[in-house]
């Protein structure tokens, strides 16, 4: 038996809202059970203040987030890794965990579009965290 952590990474195309929110919550939520990261296949210069905006809502932090390169280690070291709208930029590992979340993209949207995505998070974070744990 190992006590090893689980690793997830998130993948959007940005790294500047979906894959932040879910990488927020699932810090969150599954504290230090879980190893969490997440990236974009074309990282934003920032995350979007509306995603700031509804996670602070729900005491979630993150202000000091800045958007990461997707890279082929991050990929690597996971053992699940959750895209969100990434397409085929997201390269394929045997014997990882893929999934993928058709979320709405949150840039450019109203702060109520923007709280409805960031509950379907929770509630797919959550499913993920009694997946894993």
């Amino acid at each position: 038996m190992t006590d090893a952590r689980p690793a997830v990474l998130f993948v959007c195309v940005h790294n500047a809202g979906r894959s932040q929110m879910a990488a927020g919550y699932l810090r969150a939520l599954a504290g230090d059970r879980i190893d969490v990261f997440s990236a974009g296949s074309e990282p934003g210069d920032a995350v979007n203040p509306a995603a700031v905006a509804v996670m602070a809502e729900e005491g979630i932090d993150l202000a000091g987030a800045v958007p990461q390169i997707l890279t082929t280690d991050a990929v690597r070291q996971a053992d699940v890794v959750i895209t969100m709208g990434c397409g085929d930029a997201c390269p394929i590992f045997p014997g990882k965990r893929y999934e993928d979340w058709e979320l709405t993209d949150p840039a450019g949207q109203p702060i109520s579009v923007v709280r409805d995505v960031r509950d379907d998070i929770r509630g797919r974070v959550e499913g993920l965290i009694a997946s894993l744990v």
